[in-house]
């Protein structure tokens, strides 16, 4: 089974959304703003991924942070995501504890989604 995890009014969420629907590939979503992250989550993440990956730097919760508290390393990445989850990148999609798909481009989505 695959976790979605993400914001639900996202629009890059609701194509990656709709990309699955129309496959029928099923999926638990992970509200991050209701339903929060954990450091255990974000380590995991970050085994596979580097925090440049994970934050979202073109977003508008990063625009609007003070340069002061934009993170320059991975602790500081993991007390903003902890923090501000809406700065983490969307839709992360794992399974069995790993990453397969991060943001959403059809194309990757078929490479990731196949079988």
């Amino acid at each position: 089974m695959y976790t979605l995890y993400a914001i639900p009014n996202c629009d890059t969420v609701k194509k990656a959304r709709t990309w699955l629907a129309e496959r029928g590939i099923e999926y638990q979503f992970h509200d991050y703003k209701k339903q929060g992250v954990d450091r255990p989550l974000l380590e995991r993440w970050l085994a596979q991924k580097p925090w440049e990956e994970l934050v979202n730097r073109a977003g508008t919760t990063w625009k609007k942070l003070p340069d002061a508290e934009k993170p320059t390393d991975t602790e500081g990445a993991i007390a903003l995501m902890l923090d501000r989850p809406s700065v983490i990148r969307r839709p992360l999609i794992e399974t069995n504890g790993q990453i397969v798909a991060l943001g959403f481009k059809a194309d990757e989505y078929m490479n990731a989604f196949r079988g």
